[in-house]
C-alpha cells in the first residue's frame, strides 16, 4: 500500500513553485485537447511534452513511475484490447497513447501540489465551502495512516492463521477481507474526526481569515498559456496532416 503514501516534490523545482490552481488548469487544458480527438498525432505530441515536463516537478522519475504504473498499465491494456477486438492497430495505439497522456497530465499536476496549498487556493480563489476543503485536506493527510493500518491488518490476519496467502485464491479472499476491515476502521475514524472537527469550529465559516493568502502570479498564467500553446500546436499539426478526428464523429 505504498501507493497511498504522498510524494514530496523538491520545493525548488519549477512546477513545484507554481500555483496549485494554475497546475490544475494547465492539466485540464491538455486533457481537453486529448478528450476531443481520437487521432494519433495529437496525443503523441502532448505526451512528449508531458514527459519533457516530468523533471520540472521535483519528483524522481522512478518514484513517479511507480505511482503512475497502475494507471498507465490500465491505459495501455485498454488500447491493446481495442486494437485486438476492432482489428485497427493504429486506432488501438492512438487510444492507448491518448489515455496515457490524460492520466499523466493529472498525475504530474497532482503529484506536485501540496494538499494544504490546494485547500487554501480553493478557499481563497474559488470560495469552496470550508467543510469540503478542510475535510478533503484531513482525508489526504490520513492516507499514510491507512497504508499502515492495511499492513497491520494483514499481519494480524496472518498471525491468527486466517490469511496464509498460500495461493492466488487465498490472496484474493484475503484482499477482500482486509479491505472490509480497513473500510470499517476508516468509517469509525472518520466519524470521530468529523465530530472533533465540528466541535473545534472547522465547519463554521464565521469571521475566518486566510493565514497564507497567495495570488495567482504572472508565471502561473504563463504555465496555463504554455499548456494552451502545446494543445493548439498539437491539434494544428494533426489537422495539417489530415489525421485529426473528432471523438463523436462517425
Amino acid at each position: 500500500m505504498r501507493l497511498l503514501e504522498p510524494l514530496t516534490p523538491d520545493p525548488r523545482a519549477t512546477l513545484a513553485r507554481a500555483h496549485p490552481l494554475a497546475k490544475i488548469a494547465a492539466a485540464f487544458v491538455l486533457m481537453f485537447a486529448l478528450f476531443v480527438t481520437i487521432d494519433l498525432v495529437t496525443p503523441t505530441l502532448v505526451l512528449a511534452f508531458e514527459i519533457a515536463a516530468i523533471p520540472l516537478i521535483g519528483i524522481p522519475p522512478r518514484a513517479l513511475l511507480r505511482r503512475a504504473l497502475p494507471v498507465l498499465a490500465a491505459a495501455i491494456g485498454i488500447g491493446f484490447f481495442n486494437a485486438l477486438l476492432s482489428g485497427d492497430i493504429a486506432g488501438g495505439i492512438a487510444i492507448g497513447i491518448r489515455l496515457v497522456g490524460i492520466a499523466l497530465a493529472g498525475i504530474i499536476a497532482v503529484a506536485s501540489i501540496d494538499p494544504t496549498d490546494l485547500a487554501d487556493a480553493l478557499t481563497e480563489h474559488l470560495h469552496a465551502p470550508y467543510r469540503f476543503t478542510v475535510g478533503a485536506l484531513a482525508a489526504f493527510r490520513l492516507m499514510p495512516l491507512f497504508a499502515d493500518e492495511w499492513e497491520t491488518i494483514g499481519l494480524a490476519r496472518r498471525a491468527r492463521g486466517i490469511d496464509d496467502a498460500s495461493g492466488p485464491l487465498a490472496r484474493l479472499n484475503g484482499f477482500f477481507a482486509t479491505t472490509h476491515s480497513l473500510l470499517v476502521a476508516t468509517i469509525r475514524r472518520a466519524t470521530r474526526l468529523a465530530l472533533a472537527m465540528d466541535g473545534r469550529g472547522f465547519a463554521d465559516a464565521g469571521c475566518r481569515t486566510l493565514a497564507r493568502p497567495r495570488p495567482i502570479a504572472r508565471q502561473d498564467w504563463a504555465l496555463i498559456a504554455a499548456s494552451l500553446a502545446v494543445a493548439m500546436i498539437a491539434t494544428a499539426a494533426s489537422v495539417a496532416l489530415g489525421s485529426w478526428r473528432f471523438v463523436l464523429a462517425r
